[in-house]
This record gives structure tokens, C-alpha cells and sequence, in this order.
């Protein structure tokens, strides 16, 4: 296994990956036998492992500082949170909602507003969390295995979690959310050790389920069922920074964004309403934030992001083909630097380019494009 580059300063990076990219026709030919009993899994690890292979040469090709593996193994990203006993139910539905909700409109490559899966997938737990195999530590091993550069691995946060959880019908196994919440943070945080032991150095948590706190639906839906959006967000803020505390050496990043599903998106409100709790409570050092329409609002909510913090802007959508072009981009970081100063920001995709295996309405060329000129813009803005 090659070790990530040591001499890289992780928390400072000019640019970022959310997670997700784009799946090949081939890997989801794969896939859909694999679900079929039409290939051995043998053959399925197989063209895993050549298209993991083909995506971080690009990476690496393209000098990106950092390098995902795309999620290839999983069929949506939530599915990081799968190999635990007690999420059958859960991890079940995550593995069908992407098809069961999947785009009338298919051919169509525009963004609009579609159901959140969450909203439907609220499931029970069987018995008590344990983790039965990190498969985030196998996808680290080999990623890492194929390159010199540092691998970010990604994991779905607590606050997603316990959207999905539902807690009256998990009664006979925990007697309220917050026992089962510290059984989410002890089993991720178990997973973190075996990460940090192996030599990785980046996590992105993925916490879209930040921005319920300000879009109306989400918030009448938390209030029917007798909570109180702010003190869940705050609970969610706690065990956010329980699951990452006392990793030294690690660089962790937390990503909030409003949906990511065929190009649809679920929720919208501003940041402003949540800023300066969320901004200032999170202990992550980087928070990549999506950026990439006036769904987001202006950048003024940045004054709240602490020194010391690096506010990564989701200024390249991932959710239609068009190529942002350098110039955009160095004007909207300009705008960005009213409110925070350069040396604390980034650039980064919105969000990743197929948070389920079906992926956005792009091509991979159109993917890879968006990420040279993120690079472009990055090297004239930062040097």
C-alpha cells in the first residue's frame, strides 16, 4: 500500500471532491448483473476494481491534490453506513430508492426540485448497532494501494442517520434517539480508528440533512412528529463533533448541501437562518458548502465561519452539463472574500456527481471538464 503524501497540508487545500463521480456504463452493467445473479462476485470486485483503477489515473493525471475512489462500490452514498447489524430495514431502502424514485424526465438534463428519499425511508433498527466490517477500510486499502496521493474516504454523518431513523418503531431496541445516537457515533467512530491506523488522512462526512433546519416541508415534518428543529440540529451538531474528536493527524471535512439525486435537488433555504451555530459549533476543519445557485443565497453567512476554518465553495454545480468558466469562478470568489478572506476559502463541485449509482444528467467528459477548470481557477485565484 502506498502511503498518502505526508508533506501535504490537508486542511488548507485550494480545491476539493464532495465524494461521488460518475459511474461507467460498464460498472453499472455490473451492478444490475451482480443484482441479477447473472455474474459471481468475483467478476463484479473485478470491473470494481479497473474502474477505481481508470478513475484515480484520471485524478492523478490531472494533478488533483487529493483522490476519491467515485463511491464505485456502493449504490448510493448513504450505503457508507451498511455493513452495521440493526440497519437491514434501512440500508434495504436505500439500496431501492434510487430506482423506485427515479426520474420520469430522465432524458431531460435540468435540475428542479424532487422528493426526498428520507422523507419515505424512515426505518426501524432490529437490534443494537454493532459493526459487523469497515468497508470503508477496504476501500481505502485499495485506492490508497494505486497512488501516492492522499485518498479521501467519505461517511454519512449522524445527523443523516437519525433522519432515517425511525424512533417510535425502534422502541423495543432503544428506548430514545439519543441512546441510539451514541451507538451511531461509537460505531463510527470504531471505523475512524481502523481508518486512522491504516494511514488515511482525509474523511468527508456527508451531512445534506443540515439544510432541513431551514426549508419549510422538512421543518413542518420534524415539528409533526414532536421535535424541535433547532434542538435537533444542536444535538446533531454534538454528536457530529463526538464522531471526530481526538484523531490527530486527520483532516475532516463535512459537506451540506440541499439533495442530490438525477440531478434533482430536495430542500431549499439559506444558510442564515443556521450559520452562526452551525458554522461556529462544527469542529471540522473544512465545510464545503453548496454554492452553486440562488437556492444557497449570498455568501454573506461566511463572516460566521471561524479562523482557522476553511469555507470550501460549491461553486460548480454538478447537476447539468454546462462548464463554469474561469472567470465566473474568480468573480464569485471575489464576492466570497467580502465576507471571509482568501486564505480561507476553496473551491469544490457543488456536490458529487452521482450520490447513486444512476448518477446526475452529465457526461463523464462533462464531469472532467468541470474539473479542470476548477483546477484553472484555483491556480490563477490561489497560485
Amino acid at each position: 500500500m502506498m502511503a498518502g503524501n505526508t508533506g501535504t497540508n490537508l486542511n488548507s487545500l485550494r480545491v476539493d471532491l464532495v465524494g461521488s463521480m460518475l459511474r461507467p456504463h460498464t460498472l453499472k452493467d455490473a451492478f444490475a448483473k451482480y443484482g441479477k445473479g447473472e455474474i459471481a462476485e468475483e467478476e463484479f470486485r473485478r470491473v470494481q476494481d479497473e474502474a477505481i483503477g481508470d478513475l484515480v489515473a484520471k485524478q492523478v493525471a490531472r494533478n488533483l491534490p487529493i483522490v476519491v475512489d467515485g463511491e464505485f462500490r456502493r449504490s448510493s452514498f448513504m450505503e457508507s453506513f451498511a455493513q452495521v447489524a440493526g440497519v437491514e430495514e434501512w440500508q434495504s431502502g436505500v439500496k431501492t430508492y434510487h430506482e423506485t424514485l427515479a426520474r420520469a424526465d430522465i432524458s431531460e438534463a435540468e435540475s428542479h426540485r424532487g422528493q426526498d428519499p428520507i422523507l419515505l425511508n424512515r426505518k426501524r433498527v432490529s437490534e443494537k448497532l454493532r459493526l459487523i466490517r469497515n468497508q470503508l477500510l477496504d476501500d481505502y486499502r485499495f485506492a490508497q494501494g494505486l497512488t501516492s496521493r492522499p485518498v479521501k474516504i467519505t461517511l454519512i454523518g449522524p445527523d443523516r442517520i437519525q433522519q432515517c431513523y425511525d424512533g417510535e418503531a425502534s422502541r423495543s431496541v432503544y428506548a430514545t434517539t439519543e441512546e441510539f445516537l451514541q451507538d451511531v457515533i461509537a460505531v463510527e467512530r470504531q471505523m475512524l480508528a481502523q481508518l486512522a491506523a491504516a494511514g488515511c488522512r482525509y474523511v468527508g462526512i456527508d451531512g445534506p440533512g443540515y439544510t432541513a433546519y431551514v426549508d419549510g416541508p422538512s421543518i413542518a415534518a420534524m415539528r409533526s412528529r414532536g421535535e424541535e428543529p433547532m434542538a435537533t440540529m444542536q444535538r446533531s451538531i454534538e454528536a457530529d463533533n463526538e464522531v471526530i474528536a481526538d484523531f490527530p493527524g486527520m483532516t475532516f471535512g463535512i459537506h451540506i448541501c440541499r439533495g442530490n439525486r438525477q440531478s434533482m435537488w430536495h430542500r431549499e433555504g439559506h444558510y442564515d437562518a443556521i450559520a452562526e451555530r452551525l458554522f461556529n459549533g462544527l469542529n471540522h476543519q473544512r465545510l464545503l458548502l453548496e454554492y452553486d445557485t440562488e437556492r444557497a443565497g449570498g455568501f454573506e453567512p461566511l463572516r460566521f465561519v471561524p479562523k482557522g476554518k476553511i469555507a470550501v465553495l460549491g461553486l460548480i454545480t454538478t447537476k447539468v452539463p454546462r462548464v463554469e468558466s474561469i472567470d465566473e469562478l474568480r468573480r464569485r470568489i471575489d464576492e466570497a472574500t467580502r465576507f471571509l478572506p482568501l486564505e480561507q476559502l476553496a473551491i469544490s463541485p457543488q456536490c458529487g456527481f452521482a450520490s447513486s449509482l444512476r448518477g446526475n444528467l452529465l457526461s463523464e467528459d462533462d464531469q472532467f471538464r468541470k474539473l479542470d477548470v476548477m483546477l484553472d481557477a484555483a491556480a490563477r485565484v490561489w497560485g
